[in-house]
């Protein structure tokens, strides 16, 4: 059935339809090794982000302000992979490309909730720095686990808030001519354009959400690093001073595999072909969760120590059950 012909209404204004189309890739061949590949890196994610919160979990050592972030960090990485990658592959690979109307919303509500968290734990993670370093003095009195846990709940919150609004909005317009989403997901702005009332409210959150989940963070980050810059020029011993700044290097490569393809692709807009945008936006939010644990397990020093241990733990309860 054509999902032109499954329509109904609310209200005698609103049409709805029963299902949407979502389009992928266009005029690409084998396009489904492209999808096989993100599979792959979900699952490099999925044991990555796993091993991560485990790690952090059973050590005790590791129960701190800075790893409630990174265990919030390693648990939106997750879910995002996971409300994106699963479905992607069986509207692709199994050609499921009809996806009716409320799963769409429903999608389009995980996908972005969670991508919108990774966003602000990446920001909560800064903020965490800027104090170790800018007043390390006060540390512990500011950032407590308390604390953090308050901040990442109240961050859970409004992100899922913001995006239940543009849900909102979305859900008072009618869809009577086309429901052909030019994405590879339920994305917001493909699918409020398909709109033929006005659409207003749900163009002005188009602008309005990227501010507040991705420039404001950034800027806020970026001033968070030039406050611990002013720190570091006022140490005087150089290896204090390499020190503080090696607790900084996990987290800006962090924000710099995060931000960067995203910022880009948002700045130049409609610039870009569809395919190019596809590719930018999947692996923006596809390859960050893969490569945080990695970066973490290699340049976090009490994180090593931390899977050094758990190994010798192991390695001696393996030797004594053989013995």
């Amino acid at each position: 059935m054509s999902p032109l012909n499954s329509t109904f209404f609310i209200n005698a204004t609103i049409v709805r339809p029963e299902f949407f189309f979502i389009s992928g890739f266009s005029g690409i061949p084998h396009t489904k090794y492209y999808y096989v590949f993100l599979c792959f890196v979900y699952a490099l994610s999925l044991v990555g982000n796993t091993f991560v919160m485990f790690v952090i979990y059973t050590d005790h050592c590791l129960h701190s302000p800075k790893y409630i972030a990174v265990f919030n960090l390693a648990v939106t990485d997750l879910c995002v992979s996971t409300a994106l990658v699963p479905p992607l592959i069986d509207t692709f690979l199994f050609k499921s490309q009809l996806i009716s109307y409320e799963a769409c919303l429903t999608n389009l509500f995980f996908v972005f909730w969670f991508s919108t968290m990774q966003s602000f734990t990446l920001t909560v993670m800064s903020y965490d720095r800027c104090v170790a370093i800018c007043f390390p003095l006060r540390y512990n009195e500011i950032v407590t686990n308390k604390s953090m846990l308050i901040i990442t709940t109240t961050a859970w919150g409004f992100a899922a808030l913001s995006v239940l609004i543009a849900i909102g909005f979305i859900t008072r317009l009618s869809f009577c001519k086309s429901v052909v989403i030019n994405s590879y997901f339920c994305d917001h702005g493909p699918i409020f354009r398909l709109a033929c009332n006005d659409n207003t409210p749900s163009y002005l959150m188009s602008w309005t959400h990227p501010v507040v989940i991705l420039w404001c963070p950034v800027l806020f980050i970026t001033g968070t690093y030039i406050c611990i810059a002013r720190a570091l020029f006022k140490i005087a011993a150089a290896s204090d001073r390499l020190k503080a700044m090696q607790t900084c290097t996990s987290h800006l490569i962090l924000v710099g595999v995060f931000y960067l393809p995203i910022c880009v692709t948002f700045a130049l807009g409609s610039l870009i072909h569809q395919n190019a945008r596809i590719i930018n936006t999947s692996l923006a939010m596809v390859l960050p969760p893969m490569l945080n644990p990695m970066i973490y397990s290699l340049k976090t020093e009490e994180f090593t120590e931390s899977i050094k241990k758990f190994y010798r733990r192991n390695k001696i309860h393996i030797t004594v059950r053989k013995k």
